[in-house]
């Protein structure tokens, strides 16, 4: 399962474990059964079921009453899908992202920050496609990811001390950053150089180039990305600098009458 997914705060009470439960079903990726929830959840076993009955009769989980197994429920699509069109930066940016395809024939990344997290909202693939962790509606982690570094990067302190707690700082590969002083040091490289790479911090024969999407006032929108898995695919990723720092500066300014929501902060 994904060790990405944002833990409810003590203050949120009932709503933040239920929905906790429901991120939970989700991470399986596949129908669960109760017997497969109850260890993960680090609730009581009459506490789960009632927390899985609620989200059923509301239409946010589904179950299988042959199978006795749950998954996500439809009423999740409606609000998935209105999550997109409001809050999402990918109807905004897929014009762009279709043109950047055509020109690189790469695969793209089109991410949001969410909770300190890498939440990814839009995907081109490569003419050849390679299979990789990152899909559209995935959770990754921010501080091994290319996307993840160049939004990090350009976050206010305050906001950037937040995100860094959520970090797991797994050792994904051996190149993974591990510690809060080599990922700020590299920050701070990315601020200067303008744009991130991820050489194969979080899976093997992967590498990216990212950019970070800024409002006008300097604000964290989004972050898009080039990837590349070939052996020699940091040179030809350099290559293409200038092209996605220039479409990055387009999916903002295009951005730039939306109103995004702000990123809460955790006390």
């Amino acid at each position: 399962m994904n060790d990405a997914t944002p833990k409810p705060e003590k203050s949120d009470g009932t709503v933040g474990r239920t929905l906790a439960v429901l991120d939970r079903v989700a991470e399986f990726g596949r129908p669960v059964r109760f017997a497969e929830l109850l260890p993960v959840c680090d609730l009581p076993k009459a506490t789960l079921y009632r927390f899985l009955q609620t989200l059923t009769n509301q239409g946010m989980l589904s179950l299988d009453e042959d199978r006795q197994t749950y998954t996500p429920g439809l009423r999740l699509v409606r609000l998935a899908h209105a999550a997109w069109a409001q809050s999402s930066l990918a109807p905004i940016a897929a014009p762009y992202l279709d043109q950047l395809s055509k020109e690189t024939g790469q695969t793209l990344h089109l991410a949001q920050l969410d909770q300190g997290m890498v939440l990814y909202v839009d995907k081109r693939n490569a003419s050849r496609p390679v299979e990789m962790f990152s899909q559209s509606g995935k959770v990754g982690p921010a501080y091994c990811t290319g996307v993840g570094k160049a939004m990090l990067a350009y976050l206010p302190e305050d906001a950037l001390q937040n995100a860094l707690t959520r970090q797991s700082f797994h050792r994904f590969t051996e190149h993974t950053l591990t510690d809060v002083t080599s990922l700020r040091a590299e920050l701070e490289t990315i601020r200067k150089r303008g744009f991130a790479w991820d050489d194969e911090e979080h899976e093997p024969g992967i590498r990216c180039i990212a950019a970070p999407i800024l409002s006008p006032q300097g604000r964290v929108l989004g972050a898009l990305s080039i990837t590349s898995a070939q052996p020699d695919g940091q040179r030809q990723l350099e290559t293409y600098a200038p092209l996605i720092l220039e479409t990055a500066e387009k999916i903002a300014k295009a951005a730039s009458h939306w109103r995004f929501p702000e990123q809460k902060r955790a006390d």
